[in-house]
């Protein structure tokens, strides 16, 4: 392959990220915003290079697993694209897990090698021996034999390359599109882990519809906003835009609103990729006041006058996002009414899409020309979606689908696989939902009791739960989101107390204590804010199912 050689190939992930390396060689492709950090797509085909030799010497071989935890970074992207254009296995874990999780989940998946930060490295017990520093990937225990590799690369890297990496030397092997690329863990679960097994097919199809449909080209700006580990994030904030040959810059730390504002109107971003919440606070905190105001109300009575009211408010939300971008696209959560309803109104920019980890994640999408108010898109190229209902267009039922994005199975977990999909390939994504006659899906309940928190994790109060009812003073619990906070409501009966010699005004007493003894053992976005305790059992179904939706 040689500088300036198009390749108008999509059949091959491997060629479109040579393509991208090759003719944007000396134009950045990562950055770390707020830091002088960036790398060229030269400086990211060195590193790839780097570890490649590395990897080669260590033993591993292509489907060999790797996992990466650490924060949004360059170096991140380095180390993913490191070992999947390798051939191996990437296995990213969210750095939010606690550490016994991202150990046992390593464990779990049979990672070879994890890459990771020194905070984790120094609270790690188990796997010390085959963490790498993803701020210098040499390994953390040195005088070592793979630390003795690490130490050999420059000399590797000179007799492999004599006369110097260019952009001559970049040559990945194609991809076989059945074969396993990534495994993703929904959750930090360390009883019964579901790692979804996602093969090179699922981020061809998926990639392949983000460059048939989205606007993309080499000279747009791009940010990592949402968890690299999370789908949406990797596929959509990352991947895409690096085979489009863009520039990212990744948000390094969880960022606040101010920070991500700060950062679009510095950057002015083209594609725009968010969970609800940030721009339900802005609406609400900054545009609702002011349209409620008595003459405010009045004069958007007025046709002609509000189009001129309705074009200022447009403009100045889209300054928030720096006014570069095509559209604003919401996922992972329903857009409030109330919201949704004003960006209509204002005629702005946004759509909103549907996924999951286990397609990689796209099911469903439409451009915001053709979004259709409360629905979530039309099913993507190469997906199928029915609705198990006998009217799906009126009364909701469980969404099915298949195709080309649909996941392998979960890792090691065949009970789950086939609990998750049926003999004829339809995954049951335990979401309600309908269909009009235009194929535009609508959310309308959830079977799951997934949560999303406020940087896009999900959040699965399951697990939270199983945690709170190990205390020895909770009989049984339920977790709640309020404004983006988790809240756990817990019952204790009388026996229970008495076998712990506790009363109830004990208990109420010993409740901040009884909350950090059960978020020391959950990640930080699954973090109990608040206890409430219950006067009475909670209502059950006749299968003694407690009865959620009572709980608020």
């Amino acid at each position: 392959m040689t500088r300036n050689q198009k390749i108008d190939d999509t059949s091959s992930m491997m060629r479109l990220i040579g393509n991208s390396i090759v003719n944007r060689w000396d134009e950045v492709a990562f950055s770390d915003y707020g830091s002088d950090k960036s790398y060229t797509y030269h400086d990211l085909f060195e590193k790839i290079t780097r570890i490649h030799i590395f990897l080669d010497l260590y033993g591993v071989k292509p489907g060999d697993k790797i996992a990466i935890c650490d924060k949004n970074c360059s170096n991140w992207a380095v180390a993913f694209l490191a070992i999947y254009t390798y051939n191996a296995v990437a296995v990213p874990l969210l750095p939010d897990f606690h550490i016994n999780q991202i150990e046992s989940l390593a464990e779990h998946s049979d990672s070879r090698l994890l890459l990771t930060n020194k905070t984790t490295f120094l609270k790690a017990d188990k796997c010390k021996e085959i963490m790498i520093d993803t701020m210098t990937f040499r390994p953390f225990v040195q005088d070592t034999p793979m630390d003795d590799i690490f130490l050999r690369l420059d000399e590797e890297v000179r007799k492999r390359f004599p006369n110097g990496i260019r952009p001559e030397c970049v040559s990945f092997e194609d991809e076989n599109p059945d074969d396993l690329a990534v495994i993703s863990y929904t959750s930090g679960s360390t009883g019964n882990p579901k790692g979804v097994m996602l093969s090179h097919k699922s981020f061809w199809s998926n990639n392949l519809f983000a460059r048939m449909n989205f606007p993309l080209n080499s000279h747009h700006n791009c940010i990592s906003l949402l968890p690299l580990a999370h789908m949406f994030g990797l596929s959509f904030e990352f991947i895409f835009p690096l085979t489009i040959g863009c520039h990212i810059t990744f948000l390094t730390k969880v960022p606040s609103p101010n920070v991500v504002i700060k950062a679009f109107n510095e950057l002015k971003p083209f594609m725009i990729i968010l969970v609800p919440l940030i721009i339900e606070k802005i609406v609400r905190k900054n545009i609702m006041p002011i349209l409620n105001t008595p003459k405010m109300r009045l004069a958007i009575k007025i046709p002609i006058l509000n189009r001129y009211i309705y074009s200022v408010i447009r403009k100045k939300l889209s300054k928030v996002f720096g006014s570069s971008f095509y559209e604003v696209v919401f996922g992972g959560a329903a857009l409030a009414k109330d919201v949704e309803a004003l960006l209509h109104k204002i005629h702005f920019r946004f759509t909103s899409g549907y996924g999951m980890t286990e397609c990689g994640p796209l099911i469903a999408y439409t451009d915001w020309k053709n979004y259709v108010s409360g629905g979530c898109g039309r099913p993507v190229d190469r997906m199928e979606i029915d609705i198990l209902s006998d009217d799906p267009e009126n009364v909701p039922g469980e969404i099915v689908c298949r195709g080309a994005n649909l996941m392998m199975g979960y890792y090691k977990n065949p009970e789950a696989t086939s609990e998750a999909v049926d003999k004829d390939g339809w995954l049951h994504t335990g979401d309600l939902g309908t269909i009009d006659r235009n194929g535009n899906i609508f959310i309308r309940g959830r079977k799951k009791n997934m949560l999303l928190g406020a940087n896009g994790q999900n959040i699965y109060t399951e697990e939270i739960e199983d945690t709170i009812s190990r205390h020895e003073l909770v009989d049984e619990c339920v977790v709640v989101q309020r404004e983006q906070k988790l809240v756990a409501l817990i019952y204790t009966s009388d026996k229970t107390l008495t076998a712990n010699g506790m009363t109830r005004e004990n208990m109420k007493q010993s409740l901040d204590a009884i909350r950090g003894a059960i978020n020391n053992g959950l990640p930080k976005f699954a973090q109990i804010s608040h206890i409430e305790t219950m006067n009475k059992e909670f209502e059950k179904t006749p299968k003694k199912n407690i009865k959620r939706f009572l709980y608020k």
